[in-house]
C-alpha cells in the first residue's frame, strides 16, 4: 500500500494544475517576454530623464522632488521586475511534466498572476517619464558667488581695500567709487571686496550682485544678470518690457539688503532704469562700482571716491618678479638688475608690469633682458603682447574721448619727454596754435576750454595733475606707459613709426635720420639733441609742428626751409640759440611762434611775411634788440603778442609798439612790458589796449612815485620790478565812459588780477589795493625796505574799501623775501582756504601770521617755509594753530 501515497500525490498535483490555471501557466512565457520588453522601454526613458537631469545639474541645478521620487521608483521596480523575471525562470526549470507538471504549480500560478501587474506598473512609469517638462530647477542662490584671483596675494591694493571696506560697514555711505587709469588694478580690487563676503563671519548683506558693464552699456544685459542672480522665474520675465522688469528687480531688492558690485562703468548708469532701488539708511544696503573716469563717479552721485594708484616702486618690482618667476630671474646673475630697470620702465603699471613680465618670462641670458629693454625704451610696440594686451586695454579710455579735438589734445602730449611736468598754461596755447580749439574766437574763451580739457582728462586718468607749494601754475605729467600708448594711437597704431617723432636728450642726430622724417607729422626734439649739418634741405612736406625746446644753439641752416604746412614753431628754452634761422621768415602758413627763453639778438625784418601768425611769444628774452617798426604791425591775423619782462636793458620805442599792437584787428591778449609812465598813461588811453592787456609788467620805472592802474582791468599778472622810487599804486576808474558788460562791479576792479609780483619797490608803503583783486592766486613780495603791511584791516578805512570782499580767500602761495619791516600781513585772522605754501624770508618784524583757527581744517596747506629763528618767534593767539602748523614747517 506505500505505492499509493504517492500515485495519489501526482494525481492531487495533475488536478491543481487544469483548468483556468493550465491557461496562465501557458502563456506566462510570452508574458515575462513582454515585461522585459516593458521594462527595458522604462530603461530608456530613464536614461533619457538621467541625462537631462544631469545636464540641468551642471548648470548649478538641482532635480525636482517629483523627477527624483520617480527615478527613485524607477530603480526601485527594475529591481522588483528582476527579481520576479528570475523567480519565474526558476520555476519553470523545475518542471516536472513539462510546463504543466512542474513540482509547484501552485507557486508559478501566484507568479504568473503577478506578471501582469508588474507590467501595468511599468507602463504608468514609463507614461510619467515621458511627461516631465521640467526635471530640474535653479539652486539656491548663495549670497556671493567667488570669483577667480591670482593665487599669490595681490600686490599694493591693500590700502584702498581697507578704505572701500571701512566705507562698506558705514552706515551713512551708500555708493562708491573707484576709479583710476586703464590696468591699475580696479577689477581685481573688486574681485577682492566680492570674494571678502565669502568669510563666513560676514553674514551682513542678504546678496552680493556682481555686474560686469563695460561699454557700450547694454542694459538689457544688466538686467539679464541680476534676473539670474536673483532667480526671477520666467513666467514673470519673458516677455516682459524694460519696465516691467525693473519693477520686478525692484520690488524683490526692496526686501533684501543687497551690496551691488558694477565693473567697469564708462558713463553714468540710470540705477532706476534697472530696477536699482533708491538706497536708504533704514536699508543699508550699498554699491560700489569701478571707472576710469572721476567724472563717473559723480555722475553716479557716489558718496564716497577712491582713486587706486600705481604701485611704489618697491611693490612694483614684487609683482613683476613674481610673474617672470624664480627659474628666469635665478637663470643668471645679472637678470636680477636687469628686471629692476626693466620694472622701472612699467612706472608701477600693474598691467603693463604683468604683460612685460609675461614677454620676459622665457628670457634666460642677460642679452635678450638687455635688447628687450632697449626695445621697451625706444619701440615699446615691439615687446611681445604690448599692442594686444596693454595698449589695445588702455586706448579704449581715449576712445571713449567725447570730439576729436579732445583726442587731438589728449595725442598731442605725447610730444613731451617721459615724467615731464607740462605746464597747463604753455600747453593750451600750443593747442590754440595748433587749432584745435579754434571754435572760439576769443582766446580767453579758448584758453577756458582748454582748461576744461585737461581737467576731462585728469578725470579720466589719461593726464595726471601736478602742482607746488609756491607756485599757482599749474602743470599735467603723462604716465609713461600711456604716453607709449599715445605715440603708438598718433602713429596710426604703429603703423606709420615717424608720424609722431619725438627725441629726448639722445645727443647727434645723423642726417640720414632726419631724411626718414619725410612723413612725420609733428616733430618734437628736447634736452641736447642736436641735428648734424645737412648738405641740402630736408623735405617736410606734412610736417605741421616743430618743437625744439632745450635742445640746441643751432639748427642746420635750410632746416625749416621746405615746410610747407607748418603751423607750430616752438623754439623755447633754448637758452644757447642767439641766430634766428632766416628761413623761418618764408613760412607762409605759420600760426604760433614761441622764441622765449632764448639768447636770440636780432629779429630779422623777414618776419613781417607771417601774415598768418596768430601767437608770437617773446618772453624773458633778455638779449633782444629793438623789434624793427612796423613788423609787429604787419601780422595782420595776430591775436596773442606776448613780450613779459625781456630785458631791463631793452631801449625800444614802446609807445610805437603799443600803436602798433592797436592797429592789430584780431589782438585780444597782450603781455607787455613798460619801463616810463608816458607808456602806461597811452597804453590805459586805448579801450581796445586796456581790454586786451592780461599781463603788465612795470620794469625800473623812473621819475614818478605812483602807479596809476585803470579799472575796470583785464590784467592777470602785474609785475612791478626795480621802481625804486615807487610809494603808492593808485586806482582810476573809467568815468562817464561805458564800461563792458564783461566787468563786474567797478569797485571790483582787479576782478581778474591772479598773480602780483614786487621786486626792489623800497619806497612802496603797501598794498593795500588788494583788496580789491578778490580771485587773486599767487603773492610774491621781495626786497621792500620800508613796507610794514601788506594790507591794513578793512575796516580802518571803509570810505577806501567795499566791505563783504573776501580777502585773499582764492590765494594759493604767499612768499615774503627780504621785507625788514614787515610787521604784517594783514590786519585781522583771515581763513585762507585755498593756501598751499608759505615762505617768508628776511622778515624779522613779522610776529604774527593771519589765520584763524579755520586753517587747522584746511586740507590745502601743504608747507610753511621760513627761517627756525622767525619760526620759534611766533606769537599765537590760539596755541592749538601753532601745533597744528608745526609739521608743515621746515627751514630752506
Amino acid at each position: 500500500m506505500d505505492f499509493v501515497s504517492p500515485v495519489l500525490d501526482v494525481a492531487s498535483r495533475i488536478c491543481n494544475c487544469v483548468g483556468d490555471r493550465a491557461d496562465h501557466l501557458r502563456r506566462l512565457p510570452q508574458k515575462l517576454n513582454s515585461l522585459r520588453a516593458a521594462m527595458e522601454k522604462l530603461n530608456n526613458v530613464y536614461k533619457d530623464v538621467k541625462e537631462r537631469v544631469e545636464r540641468e545639474e551642471n548648470l548649478e541645478k538641482k532635480r525636482t522632488h517629483v523627477v527624483g521620487g520617480w527615478m527613485e521608483r524607477v530603480e526601485a521596480m527594475e529591481k522588483e521586475v528582476n527579481e520576479l523575471l528570475d523567480r519565474c525562470d526558476e520555476e519553470i526549470q523545475k518542471k516536472c511534466l513539462g510546463i504543466y507538471c512542474s513540482k509547484n504549480c501552485r507557486a508559478i500560478y501566484k507568479l504568473a498572476k503577478m506578471v501582469p501587474a508588474k507590467m501595468d506598473a511599468v507602463a504608468e512609469l514609463q507614461s510619467e517619464g515621458s511627461n516631465f517638462q521640467e526635471v530640474a530647477v535653479p539652486l539656491p542662490s548663495p549670497h556671493v558667488i567667488e570669483r577667480p584671483l591670482e593665487e599669490k596675494p595681490v600686490v599694493g591694493l591693500d590700502s584702498p581695500f581697507r578704505e572701500v571696506w571701512r566705507y562698506l560697514q558705514d552706515k551713512q555711505v551708500g555708493t562708491i567709487g573707484i576709479y583710476g587709469m586703464g590696468g591699475v588694478g580696479k577689477t581685481t580690487l573688486l574681485k577682492k571686496i566680492n570674494n571678502k563676503f565669502l568669510q563666513s563671519s560676514i553674514k551682513a548683506f542678504d546678496i552680493v550682485i556682481w555686474v560686469v558693464i563695460s561699454r557700450p552699456t547694454n542694459l538689457e544685459r544688466v538686467q539679464e544678470t541680476i534676473r539670474s542672480r536673483l532667480q526671477i522665474p520666467d513666467d514673470r520675465w519673458k516677455g516682459s518690457e524694460e519696465d516691467d522688469k525693473a519693477a520686478e528687480i525692484c520690488r524683490i531688492l526692496k526686501t533684501k539688503k543687497f551690496v551691488l558690485l558694477l565693473d567697469d562703468i564708462w558713463e553714468p548708469l540710470d540705477l532706476l532704469r534697472v530696477g536699482i532701488p533708491p538706497l536708504a539708511h533704514g536699508n543699508e544696503s550699498k554699491i560700489v562700482f569701478t571707472t576710469r573716469s572721476e567724472d563717473v563717479c559723480r555722475g553716479m552721485a557716489a558718496r564716497k571716491s577712491i582713486k587706486v594708484e600705481c604701485l611704489e616702486e618697491k611693490e612694483a618690482l614684487s609683482l613683476f618678479q613674481a610673474k617672470v618667476g624664480e627659474d628666469t630671474l635665478n637663470s643668471h646673475p645679472d637678470i636680477q638688475k636687469l628686471a629692476e630697470m626693466v620694472a622701472k620702465e612699467c612706472k608701477g603699471l600693474p598691467l603693463a608690469l604683468i604683460v612685460i613680465a609675461r614677454a620676459m618670462a622665457s628670457a634666460k641670458t642677460p642679452e635678450e633682458w638687455e635688447r628687450n629693454l632697449q626695445k621697451l625704451r625706444m619701440y615699446p610696440k615691439d615687446v611681445a603682447g604690448t599692442e594686444n594686451d596693454l595698449f589695445s586695454v588702455l586706448a579704449f579710455s581715449y576712445d571713449c574721448l567725447p570730439d576729436e579735438a579732445t583726442k587731438s589734445c589728449f595725442l598731442y602730449c605725447s610730444l613731451f619727454p617721459e615724467d615731464f611736468p607740462i605746464p597747463s598754461e604753455h600747453l593750451i596755447q600750443l593747442w590754440m596754435g595748433e587749432g584745435f580749439l579754434d571754435e572760439y574766437d576769443n582766446i580767453q574763451e579758448a584758453r577756458n576750454q582748454g582748461g576744461d580739457i585737461i581737467e576731462m582728462l585728469n578725470r579720466a586718468c589719461l593726464l595726471e595733475a601736478s602742482t607746488t607749494p609756491f607756485s599757482r601754475k599749474e602743470y599735467s605729467k603723462m604716465h609713461d606707459v600711456i604716453r607709449d600708448m599715445a605715440l603708438w594711437l598718433a602713429c596710426e597704431k604703429g603703423k606709420k613709426k615717424n608720424k609722431f617723432v619725438v627725441k629726448d636728450g639722445i645727443g647727434l642726430i645723423s642726417a640720414q635720420e632726419v631724411k626718414n622724417w619725410k612723413d612725420s607729422q609733428r616733430i618734437s626734439l628736447w634736452n641736447n639733441t642736436n641735428i648734424e649739418e645737412l648738405r641740402e634741405p630736408p623735405h617736410f612736406p606734412n610736417t605741421e609742428t616743430v618743437l625744439g625746446c632745450r635742445t640746441t644753439s643751432t639748427f642746420p641752416s635750410g632746416f625749416f626751409t621746405n615746410m610747407s604746412v607748418i603751423r607750430v614753431l616752438d623754439l623755447s628754452n633754448n637758452m644757447t640759440l642767439e641766430l634766428f634761422p632766416a628761413e623761418i621768415g618764408n613760412l607762409a602758413t605759420l600760426q604760433y611762434l614761441n622764441l622765449s627763453r632764448t639768447r636770440i639778438i636780432h629779429l630779422p625784418i623777414e618776419l613781417k611775411n607771417l601774415k598768418k601768425l596768430r601767437f608770437l611769444i617773446l618772453d624773458w628774452m633778455f638779449s633782444l634788440e629793438p623789434i624793427p617798426n612796423q613788423m609787429v604791425s604787419s601780422l595782420s591775423s595776430l591775436q596773442l603778442f606776448s613780450m613779459k619782462s625781456s630785458s631791463s636793458r631793452l631801449q625800444m620805442d614802446e609807445i610805437m609798439l603799443l600803436e602798433e599792437l592797436e592797429q592789430l584787428e584780431h589782438i585780444n591778449d597782450i603781455s607787455i612790458r613798460l619801463t616810463n609812465i608816458q607808456s602806461v598813461q597811452r597804453l590805459f588811453e586805448s579801450h581796445k589796449l586796456t581790454r586786451s592787456t592780461t599781463s603788465l609788467s612795470l620794469v625800473e620805472y623812473k621819475g614818478v612815485n605812483q602807479v596809476q592802474l585803470l579799472s575796470p582791468s583785464c590784467i592777470k599778472e602785474l609785475m612791478l620790478l626795480m621802481c625804486d622810487e615807487l610809494e603808492e599804486v593808485k586806482i582810476i576808474h573809467f568815468e562817464k565812459q561805458v564800461v563792458p558788460s564783461k566787468f563786474p562791479n567797478p569797485q571790483c576792479c582787479f576782478n581778474h588780477l591772479l598773480s602780483v609780483q614786487i621786486h626792489i619797490c623800497n619806497k612802496l608803503l603797501n598794498l593795500n589795493w588788494l583788496i580789491h583783486a578778490p580771485k587773486l592766486q599767487s603773492l610774491h613780495i621781495e626786497h621792500c625796505e620800508i613796507m610794514e603791511k601788506v594790507i591794513e584791516d578793512e575796516r580802518n578805512d571803509g570810505s577806501e574799501i567795499e566791505s563783504g570782499l573776501s580777502v585773499f580767500s582764492r590765494l594759493i602761495d604767499l612768499t615774503l623775501i627780504a621785507l625788514p619791516k614787515l610787521e604784517s600781513i594783514y590786519g585781522r585772522a583771515l581763513p585762507f582756504p585755498s593756501l598751499r605754501g608759505i615762505f617768508v624770508f628776511g622778515c624779522p618784524r613779522l610776529k604774527k601770521l593771519p589765520f584763524d583757527s579755520n586753517i587747522c581744517m584746511s586740507k590745502q596747506l601743504e608747507k610753511i617755509i621760513g627761517q627756525q629763528k622767525w619760526w620759534d618767534g611766533l606769537e599765537w593767539e590760539d596755541q592749538t594753530v601753532m601745533h597744528n602748523l608745526t609739521p608743515i614747517f621746515s627751514t630752506p
